[in-house]
């Protein structure tokens, strides 16, 4: 009983490594999901580098066909699952419970659970790198390819488990920031009242717990046609290989959306402040994301209409797709009518939003062409997707995410960026994002199919491949220049002060860094622009009144306030959900590795529940 109390005392450890990995201040898990993601980032990065060093030039053998068909499957799951959707979860972590005046998210251990879920689902996903047999059937996974017969080794095993995880970690990150978002806000701080970003955030939240079961089930049987022999997808055998693409893609076209409307929330955030004017129109706004979140479900299979579904699914489908650009428009609409008119400053966050604007518009363009069935068959399996893709996920999701890192970088670390080199990476993504996927679209309009390692050079694309491959490196150039960016400034930048871009929302109201407890004392609320409120009570923005800094004061002063303590539990069962989850692949090597694994990982869990359910919380 002695050893079992000490093994329920709660963690004492405040520095090092040890107050990293039992931390539950949604600062810090923000913090490890930027970290990470922003890591993984480069990963990808470094992967769509390697093809296009491969694609420079006709006939190129650089990399082999199985290499390039790995590259080209995990560099799409790494952008989408490793690092544009926690780049966001690190958005939400870090500004939602301080836009909505909360001193932490509602369940903070099971807030820290879901960031160590998420890094084992990233190890799984990798673990094919390894031993060179990552995923090689594209990150769709297509029915039949993904079979033992057309994917033979454990490529698409590590797809399947490390999803599983992955979407074990976005269901209880979505759960946590849904039931904050709705019992934590401040008082005043009614839904009309909340933040663009926290509204972005919490549709977010919901398409999560909508879409990931969805793919759960897609992964759970292939998983057991893989491992136990299932037939769901297996056609000879009377399986049905289209079941996976509505499978798919009624989690996949929801998935778009996930990655999106955290990016727009971002861009609704900077346009206002640095247009000096609040964001037009913000009821549209907020219901456009609704809207748009809501059409999602009904747009799946425009990524099918090569499949034969007939003309009755093709033209609904079509209809549908072009229904959601409506929304999709107002949205831009608003945000040029915020900017009209605004006293704007040009700085680097204003330039990312912007720039967001512009690539999100042109790759919104590209995308209603695919409304169309016969145009669409001309373009599925062309250049022409990549270069929309992209066009949507780095011109649109990325930029808003630098921009948003730069735009609330103060916050965080309480220094500034540099905003002269910030204008420097800003241009130099920009042109090299247009100079890479603009050609894409003469690419895929002329016939240079996707996925292909190699092409002859009687085919005449080798021009425009050879100008995308070297505008790679602006870029790498770009994004090199940002991480120096924010490594120098985040230890010798200029500090920052609570409210350096004099900001219209509660984060800014509060010290920077925040201390651990955010608010001294919880802010009531009495508008949409809550500090621009509090700053200028007038319509004529008058002269600045003295703002009751939320917690500017030392954490001593404050002894009284009670935050959770630190737990070593969140990560003990998620080291255990870790070992369950490579437990059939370790069991297909060795079966006696496969069932030690299982044992350990499932007598972590079981420990790390029960402490979890018995730690002292005073």
């Amino acid at each position: 009983m002695a050893m079992l109390g000490g093994l329920l005392e709660r963690p004492t450890g405040t520095t090092g490594i040890w107050s990293w990995l039992t931390t539950i201040d949604h600062k810090r898990i923000g913090t490890l999901y930027l970290v990470t993601a922003f890591f993984f980032f480069l990963v990808g990065g470094i992967e769509a580098s390697l093809m296009r060093l491969q694609l420079a030039i006709p006939d190129s053998s650089i990399i082999s066909a199985n290499v390039f068909s790995q590259l080209f499957t995990m560099h799409a799951l790494t952008m989408i699952f490793l690092a544009i959707m926690p780049l966001s979860v690190a958005f939400f972590n870090w500004i939602v419970p301080l836009q909505i005046g909360a001193r932490d998210v509602a369940f903070p251990r099971l807030n820290a659970l879901s960031y160590w879920v998420f890094l084992g689902g990233a190890i799984i996903l990798n673990l094919g790198w390894f031993t060179m047999t990552a995923p090689a059937a594209g990150w769709f996974a297509y029915a039949n390819l993904t079979n033992t017969t057309f994917s033979p080794t454990n490529g698409m095993d590590f797809y399947v488990l490390g999803l599983l995880v992955l979407g074990t970690s976005s269901l209880l990150g979505a759960f946590n920031f849904i039931v904050t978002i709705i019992n934590l806000r401040a008082p005043g701080m009614s839904l009309m009242r909340m933040p663009i970003f926290t509204w972005m955030a919490f549709i977010t939240s919901f398409l999560l717990a909508l879409a990931m079961p969805v793919i759960t089930i897609g992964l759970v049987e292939l998983g057991f046609d893989r491992f136990f022999g299932t037939n769901f997808f297996v056609f000879e055998r009377g399986g049905d290989v289209l079941l996976w693409q509505h499978l798919f893609w009624v989690f996949g076209h929801p998935e778009v959306y996930i990655l999106i409307l955290p990016a727009m929330g971002i861009v609704s955030e900077i346009l206002p402040t640095f247009s000096r004017k609040p964001l037009f129109g913000f009821p549209v706004v907020v219901f456009s994301g609704l809207t748009i979140a809501f059409l999602g479900w009904s747009v799946w299979a425009h990524h099918m209409f090569a499949a034969g579904l007939g003309p009755v699914p093709d033209a609904v489908f079509a209809t549908t797709t072009m229904a959601i650009a409506i929304p999709t428009g107002v949205k831009v609409f608003n945000w040029l009518a915020t900017i009209w008119g605004g006293n704007i400053q040009l700085k680097t966050p204003m330039y990312f939003a912007l720039g967001f604007i512009a690539l999100f518009t042109i790759g919104g363009l590209s995308g209603m062409t695919h409304a169309a069935a016969p145009s669409d068959l001309q373009q599925t399996d062309t250049y022409y997707i990549v270069a929309h893709l992209h066009y949507v996920l780095f011109g649109g999701s990325i930029m808003a995410i630098l921009g948003g890192i730069f735009y609330w970088f103060p916050k965080m670390t309480g220094r500034m960026m540099s905003d002269y080199q910030g204008k420097w990476s800003f241009w130099l993504v920009m042109i090299g994002m247009n100079m890479t996927f603009g050609p894409m679209h003469y690419l895929g309009l002329v016939g240079m199919p996707r996925r292909n390692f190699t092409y002859p050079e009687a085919m005449g694309w080798d021009v425009w491949n050879l100008v995308a491959s070297l505008s790679v490196l602006f870029m790498i150039a770009g994004i090199g220049l940002f991480v120096w960016n924010a490594l120098r400034s985040a230890r010798s930048g200029e500090v920052a002060g609570d409210d350096p871009w004099d900001a219209r929302t509660l984060e800014w109201a509060m010290s920077s860094p925040p201390p651990h407890y955010n608010f001294a004392e919880i802010p009531v609320v009495h508008g949409r622009d809550a500090l621009w409120e509090q700053k200028y009570p007038d319509e004529e923005h008058a002269a600045p009144r003295p703002v009751p800094a939320g917690g500017a004061e030392e954490a001593d002063e404050h002894h009284d306030i009670h935050m959770p303590s630190p737990s070593y539990f969140p990560f003990i069962v998620a080291l255990g959900i870790f070992l369950l989850g490579i437990t059939l692949l370790l069991y297909q090597a060795a079966a006696v590795a496969g069932y030690a694994a299982g044992a350990v990982g499932l007598i972590l869990l079981l420990w790390g529940s029960y402490g979890w359910i018995f730690e002292p919380t005073d």
